[in-house]
């Protein structure tokens, strides 16, 4: 069964079409969900993209966790679906508390806008199966508030379970504090809920996912998503 994604839109969302095109650049069917919406029939892969939903007043991400659609997206989680946070869509993930932690303003207090190389730290995740451990990926970030932040505690819990999948580092996937843009706890980039079927994200896949935007390592994160599907349904999963 071929994969569905579903593309949130909130207001102030800004890389709704991006992503959107993003994946059906690469073959796969998507739809746009306006963040009213109070189902997800037929959806396979939620993504909450990047932006500033609700113009990111109060806190990121504080007012789009009580939209609607949110309730349908942690139901859709609940039942084994598939969710990928971008950006934005990570802050939105961390209010809800579907994934541990919170988003701080960058360590030098500025917007940051570039390429970036990640370190991937966990290849045994629906998002991350076509990679390779310790494989390095380039790709873009944009945010002002991208610090992402967590407690010793929170922080051993998420090495314990192995739910750090991406981290920022050098060329040479050194992660140090140089090659940490602005600030992040342990370098982290991207985690994933303890199930693994969740997944929050920094830098923006769908930014890098063809070579004519100067890199595609995006790619990876979508076709490993539609591969799990494939495989899943494939073992007669939904």
């Amino acid at each position: 069964m071929a994969i569905k994604f579903g593309v949130v839109v909130f207001p102030g969302t800004n890389c709704d079409h991006d992503t959107k095109w993003a994946v059906e650049s690469l073959g796969y069917e998507a739809e746009l969900i306006w963040h009213t919406a109070e189902r997800l029939d037929g959806i396979d892969c939620v993504i909450l993209p990047g932006g500033f939903a609700h113009g990111d007043y109060l806190r990121t991400g504080a007012i789009a966790a009580f939209s609607p659609i949110m309730k349908a997206v942690m139901r859709h989680a609940d039942a084994g679906g598939l969710v990928l946070g971008i950006c934005n869509g990570f802050q939105i993930l961390l209010e809800c508390g579907m994934l541990p932690g919170a988003m701080i303003r960058n360590r030098d207090l500025r917007f940051i806008c570039r390429f970036t190389s990640v370190l991937v730290e966990q290849k045994q995740t629906p998002f991350s199966n076509l990679c390779e451990k310790g494989q390095i990926l380039s790709i873009p970030i944009s945010h002002f508030e991208g610090n992402y932040h967590i407690d010793e505690h929170g922080l051993g819990s998420l090495i314990e379970h192995e739910q750090i999948v991406l981290r920022y580092c050098d060329g040479d996937g050194n992660v140090t504090q140089d090659a940490n843009p602005n600030g992040a706890t342990s370098n982290i980039a991207g985690i994933c809920n303890m199930q693994r079927n969740v997944l929050g994200l920094m830098p923006h896949p769908e930014r890098a996912s063809e070579s004519i935007l100067g890199c595609a390592d995006g790619r990876q994160i979508f076709d490993s998503i539609a591969r799990f599907h494939k495989e899943r349904c494939g073992k007669g999963g939904e």
